[in-house]
């Protein structure tokens, strides 16, 4: 119940703060870029909010917990990106006058057909990026109250299409701020206070990664998946009781168990947690490497560059983040503003990292069960039991709740400007529209993708950002001789092959090995790809006659 009231809570306000944008939303301006009139310090704050989603709430704490100490990286990419937004975007973009990427593509190289094109890329980014913050608002909602994970997703998508309807930018970016503010006091005082709570023993554990990992009290798991165990010390568990009759001990011995999905095991205190196949071992020395094995391709270092590549690149070409540079007034305070947003994500990032390594400790059972992205919400009652648990928990998945509607805003403005103003003539009635489709359709894709990782959609989409927008944004602001042809073929190769390898990685089993890794996460070779492809075709073309007109506008104060 007290979850509840808090996700009620937080909803209320979040509808409250965005109906205070309806009166602003008069014209295009208004809807996609609050006509440049948002104040430095708030834009910063806004656009925290927007980033902070639910991979980085949810998803991060859950890939420690599952993948060990390299998964840290992500936050590193995360926030290294915007150093690469202030250095080389921020102030062009804002300069070019430019609303959406679309937009300056158009402007840049004079051709509608690249418009369209962008739009489409837009499409694709903003949808694999929304079906995640819905499935998160469904888990949370489903973690804290039972209610069916279909009722969150709904809920999620009702409030925040109706937000950016109503009041359109100036209202994402009041409803973004204060998200911003909730989740960082929500998720920060539970860490604090759970971390000085947990005891000295724990946090031994915590700061001691290789010591091995064990139930610290009789834990029973269901099992969601059908899954291979590798047990290593025999354990006595007990199986689930059917049909009212009591369970019945049976001892497993060391080695590969197969568990069935809706099987139930309890595990008494102090056994050792046995090790899912495909999962660093709790505790081992691969879960305490400083790298990301991805896929256990072997190659960690590789997996760790190719991340970062993603992350940091992808930053610079997500089309709702280049958008919130349009709303402020001078292209010099879009870079103030982008330097807050290092700062502030920069303090976030400190805490989800403590829930996912208290998590090895207190919950070792979600990595069994598959449900890791969970370990933010779940935890707070197990290392406080009572009534004291539950307001935290309550305030966790209230932040939680936050970081979805922030981050959905800032993509459904983004989405909406690529169907309406970029593929179709813009009008704030159609841009409204748009809002509203864009959410059905990310609804209806986040329905079934309960058991779709949040971190997979999430990584699929910067790399998708960074195999096409950021070559596009860096050569079309940073060189003069980008031709139509280079751009548009490289967009095209840049897409099809960071879409194309992370689909093949999730619907075919392959060995582990490099092209299990270069699937997985192929921005190591896609962003370099599309780098030379828009390079190599434009050197054998001319640029435009109005290049350096361009670049002029671009650059000059």
């Amino acid at each position: 119940m007290t979850g509840i009231v808090a996700i009620g809570s937080v909803l209320a306000a979040s509808l409250l703060i965005g109906i205070y944008g309806v009166r602003a939303a008069r014209s295009t301006s208004d809807f996609l870029i609050a006509s440049r009139k948002v104040s430095p310090r708030w834009n910063a704050m806004a656009i925290a909010g927007e980033y902070l989603s639910a991979a980085s709430v949810l998803g991060l704490a859950g890939l420690v917990l599952k993948n060990g100490l390299g998964t840290l990286w992500y936050a590193v990419g995360f926030t290294a990106g915007y150093v690469a937004v202030v250095a080389l975007v921020a102030g062009p973009m804002r300069r070019s006058g430019a609303f959406t990427v679309p937009d300056f593509a158009e402007y840049r190289l004079g051709s509608p057909r690249l418009r369209k094109l962008s739009g489409c890329i837009v499409l694709l980014i903003m949808l694999l990026y929304l079906v995640p913050q819905f499935k998160g608002a469904g888990l949370v909602l489903n973690l804290v109250s039972g209610t069916p994970y279909w009722v969150g997703v709904l809920l999620a998508g009702l409030v925040v299409s109706f937000s950016i309807v109503a009041g359109g930018m100036r209202s994402a970016t009041y409803v973004q701020g204060f998200h911003y503010l909730v989740k960082l006091a929500f998720l920060a005082v539970p860490a604090v206070y759970l971390l000085v709570h947990a005891g000295a023993d724990a946090r031994g554990e915590v700061l001691e990664p290789d010591r091995a990992t064990e139930f610290r009290a009789r834990t029973t798991v269901e099992f969601t998946i059908d899954t291979r165990l590798e047990v290593t010390e025999p354990t006595t568990v007990e199986r689930a009781p059917e049909r009212g009759e009591p369970g019945e001990p049976d001892r497993l011995a060391s080695g590969t168990h197969d568990i069935a999905s809706g099987e139930e095991l309890t595990f008494p205190a102090g056994a050792p947690v046995p090790e899912p196949t495909g999962v660093p071992q709790l505790g081992g020395e691969q879960w305490s490497r400083p790298l990301l094995d991805i896929e256990n391709s072997g190659h960690p270092l590789l997996g760790t560059w190719s991340t970062l590549l993603a992350l940091t690149l992808g930053a610079m070409g997500l089309p709702h983040v280049l958008m919130r540079f349009h709303t402020s007034p001078t292209a010099r305070t879009a870079r103030r503003v982008a330097t807050g947003v290092i700062a502030l994500l920069g303090v976030f990032y400190l805490f989800p990292a403590i829930y996912g390594l208290l998590g090895r400790v207190f919950t070792p059972q979600l990595v069994l069960n598959d449900a890791t992205d969970s370990v933010t919400v779940l935890l707070p009652a197990q290392v406080v039991p009572g009534a004291l648990g539950s307001v935290l928990t309550a305030l966790v998945a209230a932040g939680a709740f936050g970081a979805f509607l922030s981050t959905s805003s800032g993509l459904l403005l983004a989405l909406a400007g690529g169907l309406s103003h970029d593929l179709f003539s813009g009008s704030v009635p159609r841009l409204r529209v748009a809002v509203v489709v864009g959410t059905t359709v990310a609804v209806l894709i986040a329905l079934p993708a309960f058991r779709v990782d949040i971190n997979v959609l999430v990584g699929w989409a910067f790399a998708v950002a960074a195999s096409t927008f950021c070559p596009l944004l860096v050569l079309g602001i940073w060189w003069r001789r980008l031709t139509l042809t280079g751009a548009t073929v490289g967009l095209a190769i840049g897409a099809a092959t960071s879409t194309g390898a992370v689909a093949l990685s999730t619907v075919t089993t392959l060995d582990p090995g490099l092209l299990t890794l270069l699937l997985a996460q192929p921005a190591a070779w896609t962003v370099p790809l599309a780098f030379a492809t828009m390079i190599g075709i434009s050197l054998l073309g001319t640029e435009p006659d109005w290049a350096e007109h361009a670049l002029l506008r671009l650059h000059a104060p």
